[in-house]
């Protein structure tokens, strides 16, 4: 176990400032409270915090977030307070210490839903301080190390949560190094078999290109040396879960994988290292495609080096990493790289790093009304993604997910540019939306006012925040349709009892009705959860819903007009629209299925202008529009509150079709179904589905759903097929 003062000579050696009094009392302190504890291994306990301390010196930390790490599980596994911390060390280390026991608490492999919520926690704790996630990560990593000594239950689920969540993590971080540790020891425990069989093929491999990452380094060194070019150079094989991932994602064998050797050349200045590839290109060959140059265009996490792949000696394939010592040192230590925390500005990031970015972004997610399950899936696609780098027309470089498309680049730029976008040019040329972006790409996004993001979009987006926008667009277009609606509704409600309407007195009634703004309240009315005449109670309490009675006779005795036979709901009377100006100011207008209210018509049969119709209100749907001859009809006598006077309303500069469905009985005889499909044809109808519902040897029974223009139109239509040979009737179905 490493003692006092080896931990505070390794802290002195990059940081010989360092608050000696502070570190001496957080180990101190820490070491008296874990007292007689031991770990799973039966080492004292607080050789864990010390280890995890010991990780951070490596990471060149400063001493607040040190003392941090020895003191991160006081509060959670001894008597420790807070209060008790926030007097011995400050508010500063006593904030940071409970958000590390917070975290601690999290379960972030339980069920979906929960285990999304956690990780909303998780974010928001470390967004705070980039040193809670620092502290977090060197934890799990001592603890992965040791995870053999724990119980075998424990494992699957603690290397689980590695894998899908803090390995990933210290990937978006920039910590390339612990990332691909964490990766290896969760890896091992999560599919032993795999890692075991990678393990044994690079051993196998290690045996026959025994000496070759040795002649590769002499080669490469003797070169730059050669060209006046100081360069370190380091070979190494890749790690068996990487490798393992790359056979998962492009599905091929351990036999096909060709670039398993890599090799980091290190060199003093960027001129260096284009030299350096110059002379790498220049003796041998290249492999197309395989060239990356992410120090002109860094990664989000602030990685920069370039990348090349190359036929080295033995027709080996070899990846190369050209870097700088400081790029080098972001690459291993990513945002803590930085040395954020030497001018004491309490733990928060600098202008110079721009490896929190993904974080804040992510974080700024939590704000936008997705639901947990919803957050944690597109957190995690952009986890692990890898990049692409695409320009807008003046320049500015977005970085987005590799197979991201013009759809994710347009929500990257600003949400308002992705809600409204219609199109794309990509290099000059128009290309469809769903074409995947490759590095390089300049993006020119076309737009329009009145666009609505399809929801089919969320299907292609790749990036959560595109995912996000996409559905809270979809969500605003259909309550702006319920909402429309409902105004129309409540409007005509208050026109009808001779009451004023007026946003004021709605407003007013809004706790009567429990809805928080009008919007919501006319929203609510629009999809059928709140009657008509509730809002106007709310808004009148001394209104009464007088219904006229019905005249003595019933039913076709010349009533009112509009009376069609209602057997139970005798007290109140339908007007269906009659041509009369008067009634029509008083019924909604109905244009189609593609107006802006949410509407559809009766699911068996259908309606067509020209028809008298009925509206019922169907709670979270809309209105369903009946023609008034419709049987179904008689299903709803008993809801006199769901029925709405409803007019059409034919905008005859841009026509549309609408649904109906007719019956045919016809010869049964070779070219029957061609005729009565020529004949509907011919009069310029549509067949949307046809179902032949009893056939005998003689006849057939045919049932057609077609889309017509209106009922001229439909009668035309039938009129024809009946004067056929082949035709015994045709005639209209209403369900």
């Amino acid at each position: 176990m490493m003692r006092q003062y080896e931990l505070l000579e390794r802290v002195q050696r990059y940081n010989p400032q360092a608050d000696e009094g502070l570190l001496n009392k957080a180990y101190v302190y820490a070491m008296q409270k874990h007292g007689s504890q031991r770990r799973a291994n039966g080492d004292p306990y607080f050789s864990h915090p010390l280890e995890v301390a010991g990780i951070l010196t490596d990471l060149k930390l400063d001493d607040s977030t040190i003392a941090v790490a020895l003191l991160h599980d006081t509060i959670e596994d001894t008597d420790a307070t807070r209060s008790e911390i926030d007097a011995t060390f400050g508010e500063d280390i006593g904030r940071l210490v409970e958000g590390l026991t917070k975290i601690k608490r999290l379960d972030l492999v339980s069920k979906k839903a929960a285990q999304a919520e956690n990780f909303r926690k998780l974010l928001l704790a470390i967004s705070e301080d980039v040193r809670v996630l620092l502290v977090k990560l060197a934890d799990r990593l001592h603890n992965m190390r040791t995870l053999h000594f724990m119980p075998v239950e424990k494992r699957g689920r603690i290397a689980e949560e590695t894998l899908e969540i803090y390995a990933p993590l210290a990937g978006r971080m920039g910590m390339h190094d612990m990332r691909e540790e964490l990766e290896e020891l969760a890896f091992a425990v999560v599919n032993p078999e795999a890692h075991k069989a990678v393990t044994d093929r690079l051993a196998e491999i290690r045996v026959r290109n025994q000496g070759l990452i040795v002649e590769i380094e002499k080669d490469l060194k003797e070169k730059f040396e050669k060209n006046g070019i100081k360069a370190q150079v380091y070979g190494r094989e890749k790690r068996p879960y990487s490798i393992f991932r790359k056979m998962e994602r492009k599905a091929i064998s351990f036999e096909q994988l060709s670039d398993i050797l890599g090799f980091r050349v290190i060199v003093d200045s960027h001129a260096a290292c284009y030299a350096a590839l110059g002379i790498v290109h220049m003796s041998w060959p290249t492999v197309p495609g395989r060239f990356k140059d992410y120090i002109s265009t860094p990664k989000q996490n602030d990685y920069r080096s370039i990348h090349t792949t190359v036929v080295g000696p033995g027709r080996q394939r070899v990846e190369l990493q050209i870097r700088t010592w400081d790029m080098n040192e972001v690459a291993e230590y990513g945002i803590a790289a930085h040395a954020l925390y030497k001018d004491k500005v309490g733990g928060k990031l600098s202008d110079e790093s721009r490896a929190y970015t993904w974080l804040r972004r992510t974080v700024e997610m939590l704000a936008e009304g997705d639901t947990p399950e919803e957050f944690l899936e597109n957190t995690k696609l952009e986890l692990f993604h890898d990049q692409v780098f695409c320009f807008t027309p003046k320049g500015r470089l977005i970085a987005l997910p590799r197979g991201a498309t013009p759809i994710d680049f347009a929500y990257a730029v600003h949400t308002d540019i992705g809600d409204t976008c219609v199109g794309c040019k990509l290099n000059g040329r128009m290309m469809p939306l769903t074409t995947e972006l490759k590095n390089g790409d300049e993006v020119e996004i076309i737009c329009s006012k009145g666009q609505i993001p399809p929801p089919a979009w969320e299907s292609i987006a790749v990036t959560g925040k595109a995912r996000a926008s996409i559905r809270r667009a979809a969500r605003a277009a259909i309550r702006k349709q319920y909402a429309g609606l409902g105004r129309k509704i409540v409007e005509r409600a208050f026109e009808r009892a001779g009451r004023d309407y007026s946003e004021d007195r709605l407003k007013a009634a809004l706790p009567r009705l429990a809805q928080q703004n009008i919007e919501d309240m006319l929203a609510s009315v629009g999809r059928g959860e709140i009657p008509s005449v509730n809002v106007l109670k709310a808004v009148y309490p001394d209104h009464k819903d007088e219904r006229a009675s019905l005249p003595k006779g019933g039913a076709g005795t010349g009533g009112e007009a509009g009376w069609f036979g209602l057997k139970k709901a005798s007290g109140m009377i339908f007007r269906v629209p009659s041509g009369d100006p008067a009634d029509a100011e008083h019924a909604i207008p109905i244009r189609g299925l593609h107006g802006d209210m949410p509407v559809r018509f009766a699911p068996e049969g259908g309606a067509v202008p020209g028809d008298r119709i009925v509206g019922i209100m169907t709670p979270g749907e809309g209105i369903t529009i009946y023609p008034i001859q419709s049987p179904s009809l008689k299903d709803y006598d008993d809801e006199p509150d769901r029925w709405l006077d409803v007019r059409w309303d034919i905008d005859a500069a841009n026509r549309e079709r609408f649904p109906a469905r007719i019956e045919v009985v016809a010869i049964n005889e070779p070219g029957t179904l061609a005729q009565v499909a020529q004949v509907i044809a011919d009069n310029d109808g549509n067949i949307s589905n046809l179902k032949i519902i009893r056939s005998a040897p003689d006849f057939s029974e045919i049932e057609i759903d077609l889309e017509v223009w209106d009922v001229k139109h439909l009668n035309r239509l039938l009129s024809d097929l009946r004067e056929r040979h082949v035709v015994s009737s045709a005639n209209r179905v209403n369900a």
